[in-house]
């Protein structure tokens, strides 16, 4: 009768302990469901204040929580095995090389190396499992307090500017690298007004404060003010977008999935090819605009690093105001004062100020290390800028030396918003995304992104309109479309 042997016996034996450290982990995990299921059954016959959706959602979501862990904890079993395993194989390995007089410091070496690699699959392993857990819950919230309302098509090109008026009636416009602005129902979705007088691309579109009036800047190297006259429609029911979404749904999309336009959608709305007044004093491209507060003068950006101080009505040149050593990005003005910020692609922005007549001062903030790309005012004392650095920084004007707040991201930031009555940051991003934070850096929200909603390329901008009851933040992005979003403001707090 043959004998087995050594080296059949040694992998029959490893054979049986894992076979039965299998079977272990299996009760251990059975035992566990038991014992976990208890108290579920306990909290959902207790006494709750908690409505019974709100409670329902709850146990479901800790159920998936539960879920993850346990199954992360299965995983980190096995590979515990797998390397008491490997360790056994290595010890073998060097009693049977003892004869080739393999040192013992390679084959610590060599144990070393691929205990650390098994390492690190472990951590791998629980760093994903639990971005997953954490992820999947973040969705939810956010898509129950962030929700599409609409979507706006109908532009040729990419969107790079979005502004909502100050006065009755309340519509959106958006500024289009197609050579032309829109104006639109925000309710119903349907373009009112078409201006196509200028011959370059359309880069903001910002409102007078108290008449029909829209201010223009464009790559034909002037801005433009044009008056509009709109009928709104019959607003229409808003379909609720956010329930057709799951949590698989957020995945990424392709640059090429750009919304379907069937024909020229503005072809049908009246269109204003003349503005009432064209500025014309800047030798490159005009990249903004704005009303300065009382809307009888108004500021342009543009990237022959200079930006002009206009009057409306005789449409001459106050000041033209110089200092930036690069191109410029963005102008901003004050709500309430007469102040202007412009951004450059030097990795400033200044301050101007025009409060007395017979002097502006200059004030430069210095902090990020590329281009700033926008940089807004708030209510109060306080700027904020964002940057192609990934970064976000709150000023105040009294100390400009250093930023109180700085946000950190992980794609550059393009035109930023702030909601002026509660003080809340919308970053729109290089990578798709449009974030929420506070004036402290804390983040409140992500507005849901997936294969059936949200932007499919870059975002350039977003606008909070705090007048609206039913979209009260706006974005746009070079996939050609604007969103309108209803954001439930007061949930939002009170998470933070």
């Amino acid at each position: 009768m043959p004998t087995e042997s050594g080296s059949c016996s040694t992998a029959r034996q490893a054979k049986q302990k894992r076979k039965s450290h299998s079977l272990s982990i299996r009760r251990t995990n059975s035992s566990e469901q038991e014992r976990t299921g208890l108290p579920r059954e306990m909290l959902e016959g207790q006494d709750s204040k908690l409505p019974s959706s709100v409670r329902s959602t709850l146990l479901e979501l800790f159920g998936q929580i539960e879920r993850e862990f346990e199954n992360l904890y299965i995983e980190n079993l096995e590979l515990r095995r797998e390397i008491d395993t490997l360790n056994e194989r290595l010890a073998g390995e060097g009693q049977a090389i003892d004869g080739a007089e393999l040192s013992k410091g390679q084959l610590k070496t060599k144990a070393s190396h691929s205990t650390s690699q098994l390492s690190q699959k472990l951590k791998t392993t629980y760093k994903a499992s639990t971005s997953k857990i954490v992820s999947s819950f973040k969705t939810t919230t956010s898509r129950a307090i962030c929700q599409l309302v609409k979507e706006y098509i109908g532009h040729r090109d990419g969107i790079w500017d979005v502004s909502v008026t100050r006065t009755q009636p309340i519509v959106l416009g958006t500024a289009s690298a197609d050579h032309t602005a829109l104006l639109w129902s925000i309710e119903t979705g349907k373009c009112l007004v078409k201006y196509a007088g200028h011959v370059g691309s359309v880069n903001s579109i910002k409102f007078h404060p108290s008449e029909q009036l829209a201010l223009t800047a464009s790559g034909d190297q002037t801005a433009h003010i044009w008056r509009y006259v709109v009928q709104l429609p019959t607003p229409q029911p808003v379909a609720d977008t956010s329930q057709q979404i799951s949590g698989e749904d957020e995945i990424e999309c392709s640059d090429k999935d750009e919304p379907d336009i069937d024909g020229d959608v503005s072809s049908d709305c009246p269109t204003v090819r003349v503005p009432l007044t064209s500025l014309k004093s800047h030798q490159g491209v005009v990249i903004a605009a704005d009303w300065l507060v009382g809307g009888k003068q108004v500021v342009t950006a543009s990237w022959d690093r200079t930006a002009n101080l206009y009057d409306v009505e005789t449409s001459e040149l106050v000041h033209s105001l110089t200092g930036h050593d690069k191109e410029l990005t963005h102008c901003c003005t004050h709500p309430t004062q007469r102040l202007v910020v412009t951004s450059s692609r030097d990795t400033t922005f200044r301050l101007w100020d025009f409060r007395d007549p017979s002097i502006h001062s200059v004030n430069v903030f210095q902090g990020h290390t590329d281009t700033v790309t926008s940089a807004v005012f708030t209510v109060g004392d306080n700027v904020v800028s964002g940057s192609d650095d990934r970064t976000v920084k709150v000023w105040d004007l009294k100390n400009m030396r250093s930023p109180i707040a700085t946000i950190r991201t992980d794609s550059a930031i393009n035109r930023i918003n702030v909601c002026v009555g509660q003080k809340i940051i919308a970053l729109p991003h290089d990578n798709r995304q449009v974030r929420l934070f506070d004036m402290s850096g804390v983040r409140l929200a992500r507005l849901p992104r997936s294969s059936r909603q949200g932007h499919r390329r870059m975002v350039c901008c977003s606008a909070w309109s705090e007048d609206h009851p039913i979209c009260n933040l706006f974005t746009c992005g070079f996939d050609r479309q604007a969103i309108g979003w209803n954001i439930n403001i007061p949930a939002l707090l009170q998470e933070k």
